[in-house]
């Protein structure tokens, strides 16, 4: 049997209610919390730009709380902060995020997790959504978080947005081959 094309899996993608392709702003003027932008990238496993990639970004606020119902933690709803976008790669792969540095949330058995962005990716080639997460360079609590001690220490930096200094970040996502990002079965 031969492989799937392209065109016979999810995808391509169309940017519907997508207002500007390549970026993403989740923050207002009035949202608390540091002010951070994710510059990055898709690649597919032979290093070329994925261009109708879909990510869908999910976080906590800066004080690690989620606007969720069944966050028993949270005491009313942050207005200036919903922690949910979606953002469409642009013809060269290249994303861009302005949001906040999420909090640290509570992770399996009660232990803290280290601020992170959950992620969604959706493109062509894939029959279902891979999730992974963005992590932080400079996050000192990345030595403590359950779910990254779960991941092999050689595979780790996949997770792991590079720290470029005064709130700026960059990271790729790689779907297959050398340098695979971990991917998450949930």
């Amino acid at each position: 049997m031969l492989p799937l094309t392209p065109a016979q899996t999810v995808g391509p993608f169309f940017a519907v209610l997508v207002p500007e392709r390549g970026r993403l702003a989740l923050v207002t003027d009035e949202t608390p919390g540091e002010r951070i932008v994710i510059e990055g990238v898709v690649r597919d496993g032979i290093g070329h730009p994925v261009p109708d990639a879909l990510l869908e970004i999910w976080q906590a606020n800066a004080a690690g709380r989620c606007n969720h119902p069944e966050d028993p933690r949270t005491k009313g709803r942050d207005h200036t902060f919903d922690g949910f976008g979606r953002v469409h790669a642009d013809a060269k792969g290249r994303f861009h995020i302005e949001t906040i540095k999420p909090g640290s949330v509570p992770g399996p058995r009660g232990r803290p997790q280290a601020p992170h962005l959950m992620v969604g990716l959706f493109a062509r080639g894939l029959l279902t959504r891979l999730v992974t997460r963005i992590y932080f360079e400079d996050e000192p609590w990345n030595a403590l978080d359950p779910i990254l001690a779960h991941v092999a220490p050689d595979r780790r930096h996949t997770l792991v947005a590079a720290h470029r200094g005064a709130g700026r970040y960059g990271h790729a996502i790689v779907l297959q081959g050398r340098g695979e990002t971990v991917f998450f079965d949930v």
